[in-house]
């Protein structure tokens, strides 16, 4: 019936109606906080781009990530900043790295966080590129037998999840094959699926200090034009072995999220990066929207669009902010 039998505003009429019939609820459980480890100690270096995140030293991070834990979030995920970079990243896969050596003291206080390792080379490379190079060329084959290694190393330090970020092809299932072979079969993989070569992840290569040192990425992320390229990278991953599968970034990616949730029954991540955090800190420093709650909306948006669970900057804020509600 029409109007006036039909009266949408009339459950819009108390916050209690309100909250009885809304479609999508936002919890502490599905935010995912990202920290940026370095060497030294007492350090807690912020990123200007990035304000309200840093790089911490491994003695600093372990009060940082007892806050999140504090705050209920589902689970942290560790970038690595090494003392040494050279062509091979040779740091990722080390047993002393950095995330390595971080894993093993946050399980040693926080047995129970999930902790989620991101697997790529760009932060450890002294040339800022995701692989092993021959000339300006990426060559994936080689690259892969160096995420292998990378994965194993990790998974030896304790983390509870292998995420695979490098888009290189065949990358999920030569990093199933080695963490199967290593004893680790049930180590699970997040694979970032559908990763676009997108303009939002500035600050956060100045959080790891990775941008290229010449060229770009085109080669291996995704044009952010492509719809059916993307499901086609989701697909692959799935196949492959990848036990859950992501969208990045999530708010230019609103379409292929709800398209993955339609598709495809595993769990699906979308990670709000950094470029989009970045815009709602800045808006709100000039005074042109109220940070809390453009926040929680995009966030809302992302897991309406069909996210599990959502990679975000904003994770230990929000934790606590829906706390408050």
């Amino acid at each position: 019936m029409a109007f006036p039998q039909t009266r949408l505003r009339r459950l819009r009429q108390t916050p209690q109606l309100r909250k009885l019939i809304r479609e999508t609820e936002l919890n502490a459980a599905d935010l995912v906080m990202p920290f940026f480890v370095r060497p030294g100690r007492g350090l807690q270096v912020e990123i200007p781009s990035l304000p309200g995140q840093f790089q911490y030293s491994r003695d600093v991070l372990l009060k940082s990530v007892g806050a999140a834990v504090e705050a209920g979030v589902g689970a942290v995920i560790l970038f690595g900043i090494p003392d040494q970079k050279d062509s091979l990243g040779s740091g990722a896969y080390a047993k002393n790295g950095i995330v390595q050596e971080s894993a093993r003291q946050i399980k040693k206080k926080y047995p129970d966080l999930c902790l989620i390792a991101d697997l790529c080379l760009c932060e450890y490379t002294s040339h800022g590129h995701c692989g092993v190079l021959k000339g300006d060329r990426i060559l994936n084959d080689e690259t892969l037998k160096l995420y292998a290694k990378t994965a194993v190393s990790q998974a030896e330090a304790g983390f509870d999840v292998i995420a695979p970020s490098g888009m290189m092809d065949g990358q999920v299932s030569s990093i199933r094959l080695a963490l199967d072979e290593a004893g680790f079969e049930m180590t699970p993989i997040l694979a970032y699926a559908a990763k676009t070569a997108s303009a939002f992840y500035g600050p956060f290569r100045d959080a790891v200090e990775s941008a290229p040192k010449f060229g770009d990425r085109l080669t291996h992320q995704m044009d952010p034009s492509n719809f059916r390229e993307a499901l086609r990278e989701i697909s692959l991953d799935a196949l492959e072995g990848g036990d859950m599968l992501m969208v990045k970034p999530a708010l230019p990616c609103l379409d292929i999220i709800r398209e993955a949730r339609q598709r495809f029954d595993l769990p699906i991540a979308a990670y709000s990066v950094s470029g989009e955090y970045a815009m709602i800190k800045a808006a709100a420093k000039n005074g042109w929207l109220d940070e809390k709650k453009a926040a929680l909306e995009l966030l809302t948006s992302i897991k309406r669009a069909g996210a599990d669970f959502i990679i975000t900057y904003h994770a230990l804020s929000a934790a606590q902010w829906l706390k408050e509600k």
